[in-house]
């Protein structure tokens, strides 16, 4: 066995979901740190094994062993180190999908800096508010996309803040570091700290801002045992295996790259895959996949819409033996055609970028098409309502993380900088998700959506996900957004923001058919009063759907 997945888990083998929620329990080393105590272990032990494999659009392909990303890391460390950066400092890398993003994640780790992924769609205003709040003392970017002037942009506003400033691709650029040559150019070996140089684990060692669905983005901080939460991520839901390659579908600037790209999967054996692309095609995806031999598969509900609507016998994806979904709720009709064409039952998982995964469909669950699945072992997990009271089977309520006895390993340390927004969502020893639920009678949890996303009308609570699950169940619908439309009389109505498939155009008997359609498929009073027809969605870069963009464009109207 070439995973070391035994040296921090107690056992690994289990007979059913019960037996792995009661028994499960992850071994936590004295300052672990996982570059040094995974990364470079594999580098001294098996040298050559596989840990990424990465290639983008234009035809480029590089192969990476452990020994490869430690000799990079090393060299990363060590231009950091020259560039003055020190334990506890603060490093926003914008590198999109570029394999840099990997080797430079380790260094930081080593010297027990403070990581910041970012999205390379971030304007100069985003990138300024960043800056000021996260306190960056030094930007990493790719140099296409737009990313060095919107930095510099940002700077321009920043005048008693000076950065350091690193340019990652081709060309030079006036007032930044060539990140590849000076690589290039510094030492192979990076020896690991000690006293009070070295990190321990409570350290912060990442922080993501939110993805913002809702509000100005809160900085999400996560301490260097984190990696050992996703080892429930990468083993027990995505069901990774040892010498395979697994594949999720996310951009370094989403927290879904940890979950899926590095932490979990290389502690469990497996390497990671990574398509570097510009636009997103299904076709191509699926052609990248059955061309590395991808064995696990991991895409919000968003990617696998536009999957089931290619041709999938032209693939040959017999290599991809398990396929999972988070990020969104996923609709039936989503996971029935993939089921389909594939036999590949999609098992969903639920979290956020502040735990790891908390809820999943396991392997020895029988999956409920549209269910969250069970708790994650050491996640006690309730349903509340405002009053503070558990509610019963069948009722709705806010989806709670109980911390009383411990903080389940995976669970984020607060708000970075921030006691107060920390205290409005994590108090009493309950950490609160803002996300509403109902469990059924068999301990299955079925997402309903944000608090702030819930539709009053006439007097009836409803929730997006169910509607938008009928919606979309229509052959004209490629995606859909349920919100609650402003309405003198009723206070709000239900309005279906709908994108097309290509063999449908706007009408107003396609608007009729689809209310006829969603008053036969769930109670009459969900159906949507008012339906728009868009060329696509507003979202979060990692894939969800903005509704508050489309409530508060509303309002204006």
């Amino acid at each position: 066995m070439s995973s070391l997945i035994k040296d921090f888990v107690n056992q690994t083998d289990f007979n059913s979901y019960n037996d792995f929620r009661d028994n499960f329990k992850i071994l936590t080393p004295k300052n672990f740190n996982f570059a040094y105590d995974v990364v470079d272990r594999y580098a001294r032990e098996y040298p050559e094994k596989r840990a990424l494999v990465w290639c983008d659009d234009k035809g480029k392909e590089k192969i990476f062993s452990f020994a490869d990303l430690k000799k990079y890391s090393d060299k990363t460390a060590n231009f950091f180190k020259k560039c003055g950066i020190k334990k506890g400092d603060t490093v926003m890398l914008t590198l999109k999908s570029r394999y840099e993003f990997w080797y430079t994640l380790l260094a930081l780790h080593k010297i027990g800096a403070i990581a910041i992924p970012a999205t390379h769609m971030l304007k100069p205003k985003d990138i300024e508010y960043r800056i000021k709040k996260a306190k960056i003392k030094m930007i990493v970017c790719i140099s296409e996309n737009g990313v060095p002037e919107s930095f510099e942009k940002a700077e321009e506003n920043l005048k008693d803040i000076k950065l350091i400033k690193a340019l990652v691709g081709e060309g030079n650029r006036e007032g930044w570091y060539d990140f590849n040559k000076e690589v290039k150019d510094s030492p192979e070996e990076f020896n690991r700290p000690e006293g009070k140089e070295a990190s321990v684990n409570n350290d912060t060692s990442l922080v993501y801002f939110s993805s913002g669905t809702t509000g100005l983005p809160k900085m999400i901080q996560h301490d260097f045992t984190y990696p050992l939460g996703h080892i429930i991520t990468a083993k027990y839901w995505q069901n990774v295996c040892e010498e395979g390659l697994h594949y999720t579908v996310a951009d370094t600037g989403w927290a879904k790259a940890m979950w899926g790209q590095i932490y979990g999967q290389w502690i469990s054996g497996s390497a990671v895959f990574v398509y570097d692309y510009e636009r997103f095609e299904a076709g191509k995806m699926l052609e990248k996949s059955a061309k590395y031999g991808v064995t696990t598969f991991c895409a919000p509900p968003t990617i696998y819409r536009f999957l089931i609507k290619e041709d999938l016998s032209q693939y040959d994806l017999s290599g991809i033996k398990y396929a999972v979904t988070a990020g969104e709720p996923l609709n039936p009709e989503v996971y029935n055609k993939f089921y389909e064409i594939t036999g590949l039952q999609l098992m969903e998982g639920f979290g956020q970028t502040e735990c790891v995964v908390c809820l999943a469909n396991f392997p020895w669950m029988k999956p409920r098409p549209g269910s969250m699945g069970k708790p994650s072992p050491g996640y006690n997990i309730e349903l509340m309502d405002k009053k503070g009271n558990q509610v019963d089977v069948g009722e709705e309520g806010e989806l709670v993380m109980n911390t009383i006895k411990e903080k389940p390993l995976g669970l984020f340390d607060g708000y970075y900088l921030n006691p107060e927004k920390t205290k409005e969502v994590w108090y009493d020893n309950y950490y609160h998700t803002g996300d509403t639920a109902w469990m059924d009678e068999d301990d299955y949890f079925w997402f309903i959506g944000r608090t702030d996303d819930m539709i009053k009308s006439s007097g009836y609570r409803i929730g997006p996900f169910e509607v938008e699950s009928a919606v979309i169940s229509h052959p004209s619908v490629l995606e859909c957004a349920i919100t609650g439309y402003p309405d003198p009389i009723r206070g709000q109505v239900v309005k279906a923001t709908v994108v097309l498939t290509a063999n449908y155009e706007p009408s107003e008997e396609l608007k009729k058919e689809i209310q006829s359609h969603v008053k036969k498929v769930t109670a009459p009073y969900k159906y949507p009063r008012v339906v728009e027809f868009v060329e696509e969605l507003p979202k979060t870069i990692s894939g969800k759907i903005r509704r508050v963009k489309i409530r508060s464009e509303d309002q204006e109207k």
